[in-house]
């Protein structure tokens, strides 16, 4: 029991996610196609892998001017043509924390489609199946095994074996985690380049992509807009558009940054002065209603508690806004359903993952009564507590952190699980009516 417990705190914490506390953030840029592959073309020939290539560099020099903290590295640099496989390949073997691939979308012609999208890695939209997602697995725990590269670390990890199937939890474990995170950053790419460039929000998607599935961190592609579509590739060939998705993309970052790797990197803020280059829009095509100007990006707003959870994976409250990019997971539950199931959010604590179903009374709940479970994405997620007072399984978190210093909380509203910020929301509210 000893030993699992080391396992779990120095695989999860000190290897598998972040490979040594003094180690930078090291993100990788991927500017889509390139070279010999130009990528989609449109109507006045602007090629997508000249657009891409130029909001990469864009991006990134917006990080490396304001982040000493972050190791920067690029797929390409210039107009050259790299597999997908190598661009992975990049990504894993710099021991990447997060890979973001830079795309523009198309459509066939005589269609008009307009929006800014995100993918992560999910279920194809084509076939239905999860072969992504395993393959994904299979790389994590390939390019997890480093572990075992290292000197003496039989004894730096109280003889881990490999094979057991403890490390096999622990692998599935952080590759859920990886997915819940690229959701995350999905979210923030929504929120925050839309907010930068006035693009139509048309919201995040899951698909097997391999460039992602071959990558063994957090990541997305991002589609910036619709090269087919005559006034998109005419913003995006402008340099007000370098500035706009550049910043964009570099606010969602940082909010991801901060959630999960803290730093005092702040946002960078519109230009009020700064006029915005005209764009002539076919009097065929519909313009679109300007976007609502706000500010770019706050403080958090965090839930009224005495304190702030610490781990990074809690679900911490995003600022005010409509989760329109987020991605709604298929959920299944284990355990046989209540028919009564209240009307309002009802708050758990997530504290393990596997691929197989496990007993309640396995040596791996670590004596935890009352535990629960449900199916998502193909894998089973083990919960505690059930409570629709938010603060009840606060501290119950609290309580089984030194057990479990992964488990965060979710929320579950008539037997299917919602965004645990709504569900705080609405917990407030219902409180405040009282």
């Amino acid at each position: 029991m000893k030993s699992i417990r080391i396992i779990i705190g120095i695989l999860l914490l000190g290897v598998a996610m972040s490979m040594s506390a003094a180690k930078k953030f090291t993100l990788v840029i991927d500017a889509g196609h390139g070279g010999s592959d130009a990528g989609a073309i449109g109507n006045a020939k602007v090629k997508e892998k000249n657009l891409t290539l130029k909001f990469a560099l864009a991006f990134g020099r917006l990080v490396e001017n304001n982040c000493p903290d972050v190791k920067v590295v690029y797929t390409r640099k210039t107009d050259k043509f790299v597999e997908l496989y190598k661009r992975a390949d990049i990504a894993n073997n710099n021991k990447a924390d997060l890979f973001i691939s830079v795309h523009i979308n198309a459509v066939p012609k005589r269609h008009i489609v307009r929006g800014f999208q995100t993918y992560t890695l999910g279920k194809s939209r084509r076939t239905g199946k999860n072969t992504g997602i395993q393959e994904n697995l299979e790389v994590a725990k390939r390019e997890n095994a480093v572990i075992f590269q290292e000197k003496n670390y039989k004894e730096t990890y109280q003889g881990f074996d490999p094979n057991s199937p403890e490390s096999m939890i622990m692998f599935e474990f952080v590759q859920d985690k990886n997915m819940d995170r690229s959701i995350e950053l999905a979210k923030y790419m929504q929120r925050y380049v839309c907010q930068a460039t006035g693009r139509k929000d048309m919201g995040a998607h899951q698909d097997n992509l391999a460039v992602l599935r071959l990558t063994s961190m957090p990541g997305c592609l991002i589609e910036l807009g619709f090269i087919s579509t005559p006034d998109e590739e005419q913003y995006m060939n402008s340099s007000i558009a370098t500035e706009q998705y550049a910043r964009g993309i570099y606010n969602a970052f940082i909010a991801y940054k901060k959630r999960y790797n803290g730093g005092s990197n702040t946002p960078i803020m519109a230009e009020p002065e700064k006029k915005e280059e005209k764009v002539n829009i076919p009097q065929v095509v519909p313009q679109k209603p300007k976007a609502e100007e706000k500010q770019q990006p706050v403080e958090e707003p965090k839930p009224a508690l005495v304190e702030e959870p610490k781990p990074a994976p809690v679900e911490e409250p995003m600022p005010e806004k409509a989760d329109s990019a987020e991605v709604a997971p298929q959920v299944t539950p284990v355990a046989q359903e209540n028919p009564e199931e209240p009307e309002v959010p009802v708050f758990k604590v997530q504290f393990l993952v596997s691929s197989k179903k496990i007993s309640t009374s396995d040596a791996r709940m670590k004596g935890l009564k009352d535990v629960d479970s449900y199916q998502e994405n193909g894998l089973y997620k083990y919960t505690v507590g059930s409570s629709a007072d938010y603060n009840e399984i606060y501290r119950l978190r609290k309580e089984i952190l030194d057990k479990f210093p992964e488990a965060f909380i979710i929320a579950f509203k008539r037997g299917t699980r919602m965004n645990v910020q709504e569900a705080i929301r609405e917990f407030k509210n219902n409180k405040n009516k009282k």
